[in-house]
């Protein structure tokens, strides 16, 4: 087996090389013989993809209770989203009618910690183990869990002061009015308890204060100070304002108000509860450890409505409309990793990745954050009707004793990456995601889209962009056998999410490979054929994914000395990988995202499509999300 294994690799490698060297001739044979030759490029535009979604569901009643009966939260939960130390693993939202202007503003600039404040412990010594993870199915079943949560804490024997923090993204606007129509949950339960005379404290007028604000690149308060009236909270929400800097600095953003309010709340005997309101994951990731710190100093529980986080990737996409007119684009936002450095891939065989497969559990900070402060990161619903996305309905939840010991590491960022690099199996793979990062590396990003229907542009079009297929061709070579080399270290591997990363990046290297010869030869066809548009009115040429493998012909094979045979016996190596993938790894996102690589397809075929010219003469500067 061993022998057929390095037979294989020889003939792949001995393959892939003759391919090279026969491309490098046939790019200077189509720019300097200006014949209708293979003339191969691509550079990255924005070209849609797509996400899916997870966690055990929260069931919840979403009528008001007649009851003061409290639920235990804020504990050590078996739910996704990352583990606790003894069950699992140590680690794991614009406007309306307004009311009043906000009255204040402050700029986030990241704090810098002393050494004092990062020095200090909780007071006890002990860890506070929150909820890493509160699949909910909307805003009505969050509502109720929070109004649970809120009457549990009261019974501590404190009046609460709950701050709520509003993401001030335009994505987040349909989220902020939904809140708004559901705000009334909390305040008409939890007036069951002081009629019941339940209050903690005697000498407070009402057993809970609430102050609002929002954040982007800096912070605005909503109200002037805290308040029990309902109206004016609501009318709070109302008055949020989209941040058109695009920055969320949240982390300042939850200092900042730990910072105003914890004396306030301890001289009022009050208990501080916050609660964070974003589908992101917020820009100021180097401010997190501080903010941490003085979440668990002030005893301050965060409870954070949230989204789930990217599949081992960074960002997502969204839809926006211009005003101007009327048409789609897809911005980005940031809405991951779970983990605190990607793990996966970052480049899917062309350009970076576009899609937005859902990871099983939240961001890593935002994660960790509910659990050491003891709240409870509750996962709304992802069927965001703007957002890119691959799946949909019941395969996006993923089963909960299936990724449970898939669960990220949930430790300080230094701490996670001194384990990584002390284990050569995991640092080879993430020194191979930071090599293939198209993010960092941009010539790895290679046109699929757009390209002219004009011959000779789109011959300068392809060879600009031929070099960069064939650079990644090699990269992609050198990858598949970097990871050949510690395929050994697998089995000793002791981390199901570590050997599942391995699995699935070695599947990819292999298909991508594929990919970026089909590409080669696609890009040739259309050269020589040079075809004219069906439709008179189309104007570019598009590059289309498909199962169906484009052969070289004759003259093609002659040059590269690959024919059919063995661009079958390629697909079929990358094939088995992504089907040994699904098995190993069932029910898991390695295993949707191996599907997803395999329903793709690998070939590649132009078609003919329509570039509205409007997009050249817009004036309006897209927002940042």
């Amino acid at each position: 087996m061993r022998q057929k294994r390095e037979a294989s690799a020889l003939i792949t490698s001995l393959a892939v090389h003759l391919l090279i060297l026969a491309a490098l001739f046939m790019v200077q044979y189509a720019v300097v013989q200006q014949i209708e030759e293979i003339d191969i490029q691509t550079v990255f535009e924005d070209h849609e993809r797509q996400q899916q979604e997870f966690n055990r569901p929260l069931e919840a009643e979403t009528e008001i209770s007649n009851s003061a009966a409290a639920i235990a939260g804020g504990v050590v939960s078996d739910t996704i989203g990352g583990v606790d130390a003894n069950l699992t693993a140590k680690k794991s939202i614009e406007e309306s009618t307004k009311l009043e202007t906000p009255d204040f503003q402050a700029n986030l600039a990241p704090p810098l910690p002393g050494i004092e404040e990062m020095g200090d412990q909780l007071e006890d010594g002990g860890e506070v183990n929150g909820e890493p993870g509160a699949a909910v199915s909307g805003y009505g079943v969050a509502m109720s869990r929070m109004t649970d949560e809120l009457r549990r804490l009261m019974r501590e024997g404190k009046g609460l002061l709950v701050v709520w923090l509003f993401d001030e993204s335009e994505s987040m606007q349909n989220d902020q009015k939904m809140i708004r129509d559901e705000f009334h949950k909390i305040y008409e339960e939890l007036r069951i308890v002081e009629e019941q005379g339940k209050r903690a404290a005697k000498n407070q007028d009402a057993p809970i204060l609430t102050a609002m604000h929002s954040f982007g690149k800096g912070i605005t308060d909503l109200t002037k100070k805290p308040t029990s009236n309902e109206i004016v909270i609501k009318a709070a929400i109302d008055k949020i304002k989209v941040d058109e800097s695009g920055e969320e600095n949240m982390s300042g953003a939850i200092s900042y108000v730990i910072d105003k309010y914890s004396t306030i709340a301890n001289r009022g005997n009050r208990r501080l509860i916050l609660v964070i309101v974003s589908d992101e994951s917020g820009d100021d990731g180097e401010a997190f450890d501080l903010t941490l710190v003085k979440a668990k100093k002030a005893h301050a529980p965060c409870y954070i409505l949230g989204r789930e986080s990217i599949f081992g990737y960074p960002y997502a996409r969204v839809r926006w409309k211009d005003p101007e007119f009327g048409l789609t684009h897809w911005l980005r936002i940031r809405r991951g990793p779970e983990t605190a450095y990607p793990e996966s891939l970052q480049y899917d065989g062309l350009h970076g990745r576009w899609d937005a497969q859902s990871a099983g559990f939240g961001p890593y900070e935002q994660v960790r954050l509910a659990k050491e402060s003891g709240g409870i990161f509750f996962i709304l619903p992802s069927e965001e009707e703007n957002l890119v996305t691959t799946q949909h309905g019941e395969e996006r939840k993923f089963r909960f004793e299936a990724i449970r010991e898939y669960a990220p590491d949930l430790e300080p960022r230094k701490q996670y990456e001194a384990e990584r690099d002390s284990s050569e199996f995991r640092r080879t793979i993430w020194d191979m995601v930071v090599k293939l990062n198209p993010h960092r590396d941009k010539d790895l990003n290679i046109k699929e889209i757009w390209y002219s229907n004009d011959h000779e542009e789109f011959r300068k079009q392809a060879n600009i962009y031929f070099g960069r297929a064939l650079r990644a061709m090699g990269m992609l070579n050198e990858a598949i056998k970097t990871l050949d080399s510690i395929e050994h270290l697998r089995e000793k591997e002791s981390s199901p999410r570590w050997r599942a990363n391995y699995d699935l990046a070695a599947a990819q290297v292999l298909a991508y490979r594929v990919r970026l010869f089909q590409y080669m030869l696609a890009m040739d066809k259309h050269a020589k054929e040079a075809p004219e548009p069906k439709n008179p009115k189309n104007n570019r040429w598009n590059l289309r994914r498909t199962k169906k493998m484009l052969p070289p012909d004759e003259e093609q094979v002659k040059k590269t000395k690959v024919d059919m045979n063995e661009l079958n016996e390629q697909l079929a190596m990358a094939q088995d990988r992504f089907r040994h993938v699904i098995h190993e790894h069932a029910g898991t996102p390695w295993a949707y995202r191996a599907k997803y690589e395999l329903d793709q397809g690998f070939g590649m075929a132009f078609f003919e499509t329509f570039r509205d010219p409007r997009y050249d003469e817009l004036t309006v500067e897209l927002p940042k999300q």
